[in-house]
């Protein structure tokens, strides 16, 4: 009994370290399958809105990382690849670029509708290069992007869970590096790797927004970029722009991200400023993936601000630089746009020269409205040939000898009769009678003036 009894002993206990075995295993199996359940979306999508000429299509290519862009028309696609390196995964993100007339507008409901709603987030751009209309830009795109999703066939359950995690998202954005303390103290602040996650779990808190946050909350993720901010040492050189004109600008912009709920980034493509971190954004509010930048404000021209991070007791600090102005002022009144800024300098306007026989035609016309004689060309005269030298050298005149303008008349008025022949090839005479006393005449004048020339004294002679 014994030998039996120490027997079933040794098989229980090999059973409950099998066992122990086969739960490990199964954990580990459990788990990878798990995180193998967790690929990359490939449904998430981008959209860019802003005015022409803000850069809409280099920073997309930035982004790619393609040098040499091509500008499209209307609605533009293109796509970024996503690489997780902790999952060893990739995506395609699509990324959609909607043109800057307002006549496009329309094209919206192909890059957001009902379906992508949940999956997009939109990029709103302004450019350094025109700092006067930045305001009005953001407001106008803001108001267009407001006005399609209110168009969309959306539930009220559906708008009312969208914005519902636009508020979690901004009250969970904890500080790089704060995650773990954050974490510890209030499970609802901990920072997570993939946030869309636990927001559809359920996930609450009831804790109010700080001042003038998401007081517009239109249910999307907005990031908005203000490019080429390498124009500003251009700004200050030219435009006599001061740093206090930079931190009004920038209270103002931020104010509205605030309104929003937005993320900022102040990119330059000319120098690769902040485009990088701009990519590592986006996939981090998209995918959940890391994001362990703070945010930047010390350079002017690199501004970073989190989506979560800002508050109107930080933009306050702006506002001990402001002498000249102060950060209620009306946005256009102090960044006033050049009265001067063209790009060609003044020039005339280019005026279309009228087709030269349109135009002749067009005074024969009138002339003959007015009763006016043909034109010259029709003369017989000027279609008569002019007389050869060596014919006017037989005849002994000179065309500079005064006197000669009797000689010359009846040689003229005599070409008046010749007429073109029909088909002999010369010129016919009409009448033998008048041609000769063509000649006579001519003769007896040549003849008078010979005399008169070779005796310019004898005035009162008998012979004349």
């Amino acid at each position: 009994m014994d030998t039996n009894g120490q027997a079933n002993g040794l098989k229980s206990k090999k059973k409950e370290n099998g066992d122990g075995k086969d739960n490990l295993w199964s954990a580990i199996l459990e788990e990878v399958q798990n995180q193998g359940n967790t690929k990359l979306p490939s449904n998430k999508n981008v959209l860019v809105l802003g005015d022409n000429e803000t850069g809409k299509t280099t920073l997309v290519a930035k982004l790619q990382g393609v040098e040499d862009p091509k500008k499209g028309s209307a609605l533009e696609y293109a796509y970024i690849d996503v690489r997780d390196e902790y999952r060893d995964d990739h995506t395609r993100l699509s990324v959609w670029v909607l043109d800057g007339d307002p006549g496009h507008t329309n094209l919206l409901k192909f890059a957001l509708s009902e379906e992508t709603f949940p999956h997009t987030l939109v990029i709103l751009t302004v450019a350094m290069t025109t700092p006067w209309g930045i305001l009005d830009q953001l407001q106008s795109w803001a108001s267009v992007l407001g006005d399609h999703i209110d168009k969309l066939n959306l539930t009220p359950e559906h708008r009312l869970q969208s914005k519902k995690q636009q508020v979690q998202k901004w009250q969970r954005y904890t500080e790089p590096g704060d995650e773990m303390e954050a974490s510890a103290s209030s499970p609802m602040k901990r920072s997570s790797r993939n946030l869309s996650d636990d927001l559809e779990n359920g996930d609450d808190d009831d804790s109010p927004l700080p001042e003038a946050v998401l007081t517009t909350n239109l249910g999307l993720d907005i990031v908005v970029v203000v490019t080429k901010t390498d124009y500003m040492s251009t700004l200050e050189k030219e435009h006599d722009y001061r740093d206090e004109h930079l931190d009004f600008m920038q209270q103002w912009i931020r104010r509205f991200c605030l309104q929003y709920g937005a993320a900022l980034f102040y990119t330059s493509a000319k120098e690769d400023k902040n485009c990088d971190l701009l990519y590592k954004y986006l996939t981090h509010r998209i995918y959940g993936l890391p994001f362990r930048t703070p945010a930047l404000i010390v350079e002017k021209d690199a501004v970073l601000i989190p989506a979560g991070w800002d508050s109107m007791k930080k933009i306050s600090i702006l506002y001990e630089n402001m002498q000249s102005c102060k950060p209620d002022d009306y946005y256009r009144d102090i960044i006033v746009q050049p009265a001067t800024r063209k790009s060609g300098g003044s020039r005339e306007a280019e005026v279309q020269a009228e087709d030269e026989q349109t135009f002749l035609q067009r005074q024969v016309a009138a002339l003959h409205a007015l009763g006016a004689a043909p034109p010259r060309a029709d003369s017989p005269l000027r279609a008569s040939p002019r007389p050869h030298q060596s014919e006017i050298a037989r005849i002994g005149v000179s065309p500079g000898t005064p006197g000669n303008e009797g000689v010359l008349a009846n040689f003229f008025n005599s070409l008046l009769y010749k007429k073109t022949g029909g088909g002999g090839g010369g010129a016919r005479v009409d009448g033998a009678g008048g041609a000769a006393a063509a000649r006579s005449d001519a003769a007896a004048e040549l003849d008078r003036l010979t005399r008169t020339k070779r005796s310019p004294l004898d005035l009162n002679s008998s012979d004349c």
